[in-house]
């Protein structure tokens, strides 16, 4: 099992269209990755949009990615990669 914290940069957080980038990415994947609001247990399957925008992950918000199987630390670095840079906004 991976694990790792970051914090949401971009100006608007994860909202609908970052959310879709984010689901794709981790979709390509076949570990089972999950995100959890720091600070709280509240946590969703990285690989569902519905689940993740119910997070409500505003700019600010410390997010830990966790992802367990055959290419945990790939997943992990990718995600992380994608809010560092920004999601694209």
């Amino acid at each position: 099992m991976r694990k790792q914290s970051i914090t949401i940069n971009n100006k608007t957080g994860l909202h609908a269209r970052p959310a879709s980038d984010f689901v794709k990415l981790a979709n390509q994947f076949s570990s089972d990755i999950q995100v959890t609001k720091e600070g709280t247990s509240e946590s969703a399957n990285a690989k569902s949009i519905i689940y993740l925008l119910s997070l409500g992950l505003n700019k600010g918000t410390t997010i830990e990615i966790t992802a367990e199987g055959d290419d945990e630390d790939a997943a992990v670095d990718a995600l992380i990669a994608l809010v560092d840079s920004g999601l694209g906004e």
